[in-house]
């Protein structure tokens, strides 16, 4: 390119700002689309339907619900396009009929969204991302705000999740079971438990809307293209599918059933680093500097391989026996299992020896090079078994009163179980650091992690043993031999909701005010967590695993928990390691129950009662020559939240367990405005000005607090940050987050299909609640657990006040953005090019978000990605398809699951997706109905990065899932 030269990052960014550049772009010689008429509306829980007098403009359009926009009719036959051209088509009339800023996604035939999940298919909307979790696109963000701002709902309905929290895992959701899924952006006062980042609604197929029976079944198989990583894993998977439509008494009955099973392997090779201490001062974090050069501190790499298995089925029977009554009845229900087969080696490094003399290598301040010695190391095989089941039952039903007036009345409960159990073993040349040691040497690769290569064969049970190499183990007064450790946390949501409201007509002349509606609905919800964790230690003597007991130190490792192949970690330099089976090991060991006060702590139930009113006037007529549509509104939101819990302590090396319970009562009014002018034919700018507010997590929530005594702090002075007394907590009176948001977008829709859009949003953040806030808290009545000479210390020194930590509504902020998207079939240029579309968005998110506690600091909102580029170019004809589509997002905040499944935040390095699909429809002869479909994912093989400490060199995590691969069989009878 003459001398120009790019990185592998550099030109997948350029490459997406061409694609997004040749999107937004639109032709100026598009035609513009006839107008069509008025489109019917709803209520969001009900069905849209053509018979309804004059509704009013609904937020929540149902696609499935009006002819389909892609069809046309030549007179003799009609032409039908489906497939992707199809998906895009309905999800612009969605958009188009709208009077809220929503994006969608249309599933392309029954049963068939277009991607290989849920999570998948939303990313790829306009300024929505989503997180890879275990290599799965999982926790989404909507401008900018992560899944802790965001609700999701299942046909208008606010949903459980099995999940720690409030956001919704959306790998919980076959995605054959919708038929399209709405983001809204802006909100309407008939929009219940609308989030402030936005909405996710997910919609189920409704019987009716088909005019024949449907029955369709596929399969699908996957394969890992990293290969399988542990010896017990699997790298071939699964996925089948069937869905039966039917109708019945002249088409006033229908049915939808639809089942599904999943098998679905994920495997990845795993790096995480402990910390970068100087290399000047071991104590210290470096500085990455001539004056403090970064060395590793320590490291885990790991090999992992997941199986996930979903069996779920889904049915609804639909009644419309007149024009005056519809009822509609829902269910779902999912059995989820995922097991995580965990196996690698920890290293020590820096923090528990220095480099040996003479051989580092530093460059830029970084230590590229060093070797240890001595050195121990702490070998892991670790098995992570998560089971849950969700149902979701809804009842809704519409009753039109008479000519002017209806009223719909849903009822719903959702509810969620899950079980995790979480294994750990260890083993190592001996307990504490004993037995014999090691010589290790570093190397820094060019993607900032480290090649590790030991002199021991890890995988040689004459020097290996069953044991707590480290030393780790401590029961919260005593040391103890941990040579394994199980953590069994178990959770239960239960969601139930009643809602009724009224539609009706102005009779009589009140300009562009045609309707009304008045609602309200209650919701009672109860979330409970209860965690439960074990030390387990060699056999043959001692008391409660603690070492002064006389507990046996090790144990040599039995031929019959060995499995026959052995787990490389060729990825970092060490060819393998001992290769146990975790449940095996646990066997021989013997469990002591775990009651240091911070795992008591973790059992807590937070219940929320929340009553919603609202009330609005729906805006439908001419202005000035031009249709306006919208609403103005206002909802109240009464809620009565509680908490139970505990308050555990350690009192004179006594536990000590309080039940606590707290909460608070609180009401909040919402107002909203939302209005859809069509200033030019088929092109429309929409407004919204809205208040909105999201509920904090569910574990900030909670009463539990874990008290804790530091009696080596005695005597270090009056600062607060080292008394001997500290607390940490939830707080069961905290309030939601709100915000005060202002939307617009310009949209204009072209004859030939697709549109081009141009949005912008400003919220006004305020009881944004900081997760690490701190306030000062005496102890004095827990003086007495000290000695009587401690006691003297303390008082003299004033050093009774400590840190209470506990989550506060403190901080306050802006986020502000801009989205642009293109949709364009390219026979709009001409006719040589039907079948060649291109679908594109771009957006830019800003945000200043300060917590009282720390003013002068702008925080970094989790999940905000300032830019993120969305790419799709397709071919679809005569049966054929093809689709590439790319991804990125600039670096973010990411949540991960830290030490105890405790979530932890570190920064992630922009990534670059592409996934590309190839398939063929038969539609004609004797495989007419058939359809094969090959998909790939991931194959710019991005890996996951996070670095630590705003420094990208300090690499924190890195995971590889590599490509996958799948290949399925579609036929429609």
């Amino acid at each position: 390119m003459n001398g120009l030269s790019l990185s592998p990052i550099a030109r997948r960014r350029w490459a997406g700002a061409s694609v997004l550049a040749l999107l937004v772009a639109a032709p100026a010689w598009a035609q513009e689309a006839t107008p069509q008429a008025n489109a019917p509306t709803a209520n969001p829980t009900a069905k849209v339907t053509a018979e309804q007098p004059t509704p009013p403009a609904d937020p929540t359009p149902d696609a499935d619900a009006n002819p389909d926009p892609t069809s046309t009719d030549t007179g003799a036959d009609e032409i039908v396009v489906t497939g992707i051209r199809a998906s895009l088509a309905k999800s612009a009339d969605i958009k188009r009929r709208s009077t809220l800023i929503v994006d969608s996604v249309s599933a392309e035939d029954v049963g068939k969204l277009p991607d290989v999940s849920i999570a998948d298919s939303l990313a790829r909307l306009p300024g929505v991302t989503a997180q890879r979790v275990e290599g799965r696109d999982q926790s989404l963000s909507i401008r900018g705000l992560g899944p802790d701002f965001s609700t999701t709902l299942l046909n208008g309905r606010e949903q459980v999740t099995v999940g720690d929290n409030r956001g919704v895992e959306f790998d919980q959701y076959p995605s054959e079971f919708f038929s399209n899924v709405n983001v809204y952006k802006s909100a309407d006062a008939s929009l219940i438990a609308a989030g402030v980042s936005g909405t996710v609604d997910l919609r189920m197929l409704r019987p009716l809307d088909r005019k024949e029976r449907l029955f369709i079944v596929s399969g699908r198989g996957q394969l890992n293209g990293i290969g399988k990583r542990n010896p017990d894993g699997e790298r071939w998977g699964y996925r089948a599918t069937a869905t039966y439509v039917d109708q019945f008494a002249d088409d006033t009955l229908g049915i939808a059933i639809g089942v599904a099973a999943q098998e679905s392997p994920t495997n990845y090779d795993r790096y995480e680093a402990w910390g970068y201490p100087s290399l000047t001062n071991l104590s210290q974090n470096c500085t990455g500097d001539a004056a403090g050069p970064c060395v590793l501190g320590g490291a885990k790499p790991y090999v992992q391989s997941n199986m996930l298995k979903r069996y779920g089925g889904v049915g609804t029977i639909e009644w419309a026996p007149s024009d005056d009554f519809h009822s509609t009845f829902d269910a779902l229900y999912t059995h989820f299992k995922e097991t995580q087969r965990l196996r690698g080696i920890e290293f020590p490094l820096a923090y528990n020896v220095a480099p040996t003399a003479g051989t580092v290598t530093v460059t830029d301040g970084f230590v590229d090079k060093a070797t240890f010695s001595p050195q121990y190391t702490v070998q892991r095989n670790d098995l992570n078994d998560r089971e849950s089941d969700m149902f979701s039952l809804g009842w809704n039903n519409n009753v039109r009163l008479n000519d002017v007036i209806q009223l719909n009345v849903d009822a719903a409960w959702s509810r969620a179980t899950r079980q995790d159990e979480l294994i750990e073993t260890y083993s190592g040349t001996g307990y504490g650091g004993t037995g014999q040691r090691d010589t290790i040497t570093i190397t820094r690769q060019n993607n900032g992690t480290y090649q590790i290569v030991p002199t021991l064969d890890y995988a040689n049970t004459d020097i290996i043993r069953i044991t707590d190499p480290g030393g780790w183990g401590y029961n919260g007064t005593n040391a103890v031999v941990q040579a394994g450790f199980q953590n069994r946390p178990k959770f239960s949501d239960d969601l139930k909701s009643l809602r009724a409201n009224l539609t009706g007509d102005f009779q009589g002349a009140l300009g562009v005010i045609k309707g009304w509606e008045v609602g309200a609905n209650y919701s009672q919800r109860e979330k409970k967590a209860r965690f439960t964790s074990y030390f387990y230690c060699p056999s043959g003597g001692g008391t409660g695993c603690t070492v002064a007991s006389g507990t046996p130190q090790s144990i040599a490792v039995p031929a019959d928990v060995v499995l026959d192949d052995q787990v490389s970690l060729a990825f970092l330099g060490v060819p393998r390691m001992l290769t146990l089976d975790p449940r095996g090991v646990l066997g021989l060991l013997t469990p002591v129950f775990d009651n240091r006060p911070e795992s008591l702590a973790k059992v807590w139930s937070v219940q929320e009662k929340v009553t919603t009113g609202y009330a609005k006037l729906v805006i439908d007529g001419l202005a000035g020559g031009k249709a306006i549509k919208g609403s103005l509104g206002v909802q109240v939101v009464h809620t009565d939240q509680s908490s139970d819990g505990r308050i555990a302590g350690l009192n004179g090396g006594v536990v000590t367990l309080s039940d606590v319970s707290g909460g608070a009562k609180y009401t909040n009014v919402l107002p909203s405005a939302t209005f859809s002018v069509e200033l030019i034919p088929n092109g429309f700018i929409k407004m919204g000005a809205s208040q909105t507010m999201v509920r904090p997590r569910l574990d900030q929530e909670r009463v539990s607090q874990n008290v804790a005594i530091t009696p080596g702090n005695v005597g270090a002075g009056s600062d607060p940050l080292r008394s001997p007394f500290s607390s940490d907590g939830g707080n069961a009176q905290l309030r939601p987050y709100k915000s005060t948001n202002i939307d617009l977008s310009l949209e204009k829709y072209f004859t030939a299909g697709g549109y081009v859009a141009l949005s912008g949003y400003f919220k006004h953040l305020t009881d944004y609640v900081d997760p690490n806030n701190n306030v000062l808290y005496d102890f004095s009545p827990l003086l007495t657990s000290l000695t009587p000479a401690q006691q003297a210390i303390v008082r003299a020194q004033n050093a009774q006040f400590g840190l209470f930590k506990n989550p506060a509504n403190s901080g306050r902020g802006e986020i502000m953005g801009a989205e642009a998207t293109a949709s364009l079939p390219l026979r709009m240029v001409t006719a040589a090019l039907d079948g060649f579309g291109l679908f594109g968005s771009g957006s830019y998110t800003h945000s200043a978000v300060r917590y009282d506690s720390a003013p002068a600091t702008v925080q970094t909102v989790p999940g905000l990605s300032k830019w993120v580029l969305n790419g799709t170019a397709y071919f679809e004809k005569n049966g054929f398809q093809a689709r590439a589509t790319y991804r990125y997002r600039s670096s973010f905040l990411a949540e991960v699951r830290g030490l105890s499944a405790t979530p932890e935040l570190n920064t992630a390095k922009g990534e670059t997706i592409l996934d590309a699909q190839i398939g063929y429809e038969f539609q004609s002869g004797a495989l007419q109905g058939l359809t094969i479909l090959a998909q790939a994912k991931n194959l710019t093989d991005q890996e996951f990065f996070q670095y630590t400490n705003g420094d990208p060199r300090q690499v924190r995590r890195y995971q590889r899932y590599g490509t996958d691969y799948y290949l399925g069989l579609t036929y429609r009878f």
